[in-house]
């Protein structure tokens, strides 16, 4: 989360720089409500009837206090009145008059793990809903990655956003399973029983089908030599990614479709 919000408060600051008080605004609305309400607090929540501990706690209020700096300029004062009760203060402290918090610099390889992490979680919950498989009921994971290259920081958090009983590596694609690809990287669910082979086979083509028209677009894009040869050498690595990454999904998404109508 504090690497989240120095990548925010450092937009917002372009933002401010070019009177973009709006971007500005959503950016911080997102940070608060997303980021902070929607996924970090989830995260920590302590088992049912259990307290939360007191490093957790103290690191919350923390982050807490920072977020009322960030939302200040848009809600000063009910910003000013929660921060003057999260923490002992002295006569005359005003969250006018404190430091921002410091956005000099955020580990970029944390904020993309997490939100590939993110993406994972919902993935997974996606198949819950479309299999009407209980959040109760455990379910294994498996993942078609070498595990000693694999970014494994935010397993714990998965595992316990989705209720998982295994996260399993393995080296071959599975079958009988619900498969979702984050980036280049395939996920299965087992669903023993539960494949509806139709229904998935539809998803899947509907997939390839994105992935296809997307492949196209990109192509449009590095086939132009106006292009190539104006665009900068940040956009240019960022469109070839886009096409190694497409290429990628539609490999694994037509094999897997030729497995399921085998």
């Amino acid at each position: 989360m504090e690497e989240t919000i120095k990548k925010s408060i450092n937009e917002i600051d372009t933002n401010f720089k070019k009177f973009r008080i709006s971007e500005a605004l959503m950016i911080t609305y997102k940070l608060f409500w997303d980021d902070f309400s929607g996924w970090y607090l989830e995260i920590i929540k302590p088992e049912y009837q259990k307290p939360i501990d007191k490093k957790t706690f103290d690191a919350t209020v923390s982050i807490f206090e920072k977020l009322m700096k960030v939302i200040h300029p848009f809600m000063p004062f009910i910003t000013e009145e929660i921060w003057q009760m999260l923490l002992p203060r002295e006569i005359g402290d005003s969250i006018m008059i404190s430091s921002m918090p410091d956005n000099r610099k955020f580990n970029k390889e944390i904020i993309a793990g997490f939100e590939s992490a993110k993406e994972t979680v919902s993935a997974i919950r996606t198949v819950r809903k479309n299999k009407d498989i209980p959040n109760k009921e455990k379910m294994e994971l498996l993942i078609l990655a070498d595990e000693t290259k694999y970014d494994t920081q935010f397993i714990s958090m998965i595992n316990k956003l989705c209720n998982l009983s295994d996260i399993l590596f393995v080296a071959e694609k599975q079958e009988g399973t619900a498969s979702f690809m984050i980036g280049i990287t395939e996920y299965y669910v087992p669903l023993t029983g539960k494949l509806d082979v139709e229904s998935e086979i539809v998803k899947i083509q509907e997939d390839l089908n994105y992935n296809i028209g997307f492949l196209a677009n990109v192509m449009k894009k590095l086939d132009n030599e106006r292009f190539v040869k104006n665009a900068p050498a940040n956009v240019l690595e960022l469109e070839r990614k886009k096409k190694s990454d497409a290429e990628s999904k539609i490999k694994s998404l037509e094999e897997a479709l030729k497995s399921l109508k085998k």
